[in-house]
C-alpha cells in the first residue's frame, strides 16, 4: 500500500528545515508532496534541496483549502496522509494512523489533547465545534479540526468538490463521511509548539467553520437543521398563544402564522432529506461508474 504524505504551506520555512528531512527519511514507500500555497519566505527554494519531495506551487496563495486539493490531484498513494507544515505534528505519528487504516478504517484523526491549543479561546471553540458537529452527525467527534488526519484516497475524492478553498478542510470532510456512513477512528497524539505565527483569523475564520458546519449540515442531515427550526417556530407560537390567552383571552394571528411556519418549514426538511438520499445515491453510483 502506498501512502502519499501531503503537507499544504504558506510562509513555513523555519517549520520546514527541520520537517522535511524527517519526512525523506521515511523510506519509498512513502510519496511527500509539499503545497507551497504562494509563500514568499523562502519555502520554494527550500523544497528544491531535496530530491525526495514532490513540490506543487501556487503562483499567488489560494488558501489552506485549495492547497489540499492540489495536494490530492498530484498524489499517487492508496492512503493519504495530512499534516501541517507549522512543525506541530510529529512525522513518527503517521504510522500509527497508517496502521489504524489497514485495520479496516476510511479515516484516522490525530486527536489532540485540551491543553495543546494554542490558547484558551481556541480551546473552547474547538469544543464548541465538536459537540455542535456530533449533534450533527449523530457521531462523537474528538477533534473536528485536526490537520493530521489519514483517508483512504477512493473515499476522499469522493467529496474533494465540496472541500473549501480557505481553511477548515477538516471539518468538511469528517462531517460528510460520517454522514455517508464510512468508518473513522480517532487516537491520540501529542503536538508541538506552532513555529511562527498562525495563519487563521480567530473570528473570521471562527465564523467561517460554524458557516461550514451548517451547511455541511443542511447538504447531510437537513432535517436536524430544519427540526430545530420547526420546533423554535413551535414553541415560539405556543408561547405567544399563552401570552394573548392569559391577557386578552384569544388565539391571534401571529400565534397561528408561528404555527403554520413550524409545520411548512419541518415539510421542507422532510422534503431536504429525501432530496440529499437521491442526490447523494445518484453520485456515489456516477464516482463508481468512473472509477471502474
Amino acid at each position: 500500500m502506498k501512502i502519499s504524505v501531503i503537507i499544504p504551506a504558506k510562509d513555513e520555512a523555519k517549520a520546514l528545515a527541520d520537517l522535511l528531512p524527517s519526512l525523506e527519511a521515511l523510506g519509498d514507500k512513502y510519496e511527500i508532496i509539499l503545497v507551497d500555497d504562494g509563500s514568499v519566505d523562502g519555502t520554494a527554494d527550500l523544497c528544491r534541496q531535496f530530491n525526495k519531495i514532490k513540490t506543487v506551487h501556487h503562483a499567488y496563495p489560494k488558501g489552506n483549502g485549495a492547497a489540499i486539493k492540489s495536494g490530492v490531484r498530484s498524489a499517487s498513494g492508496d492512503v493519504l496522509v495530512f499534516m501541517d507544515a507549522d512543525g506541530q505534528h510529529n512525522p513518527e505519528d503517521i504510522k500509527k494512523l497508517v496502521d489504524k487504516i489497514e485495520e479496516g478504517y476510511d479515516m484516522v484523526v490525530g486527536s489532540r489533547s485540551l491543553k495543546a491549543h494554542a490558547n484558551i479561546f481556541r480551546m473552547l471553540a474547538n469544543i464548541f465545534y465538536n459537540i455542535f458537529a456530533t449533534w450533527i452527525t449523530s457521531h462523537r467527534i474528538q477533534d473536528l479540526t485536526s490537520g493530521l488526519r489519514a483517508i483512504r484516497t477512493k473515499v476522499l475524492r469522493q467529496f474533494l468538490y465540496l472541500l473549501p478553498n480557505g481553511f477548515s478542510y477538516p471539518t468538511t470532510i469528517t462531517m460528510a463521511m460520517y454522514r455517508s456512513g464510512y468508518s473513522i477512528c480517532y487516537i491520540p497524539v501529542d503536538v508541538s509548539e506552532r513555529q511562527g505565527n498562525s495563519h487563521i483569523n480567530p473570528f473570521t475564520d471562527g465564523l467561517r467553520f460554524i458557516l461550514i458546519i451548517f451547511k455541511v449540515g443542511v447538504l447531510y442531515a437537513p432535517l436536524k437543521i430544519f427540526a430545530l427550526t420547526s420546533l423554535l417556530f413551535f414553541i415560539s407560537g405556543l408561547g405567544y398563544y399563552f401570552y394573548t390567552f392569559t391577557t386578552q383571552s384569544r388565539f391571534t394571528n401571529m400565534s397561528m402564522l408561528l404555527f403554520i411556519s413550524s409545520i411548512i418549514i419541518l415539510l421542507i426538511g422532510m422534503i431536504s432529506e429525501q432530496l440529499t438520499v437521491l442526490l447523494y445515491s445518484s453520485s456515489k453510483e456516477e464516482y463508481d461508474k468512473n472509477e471502474s
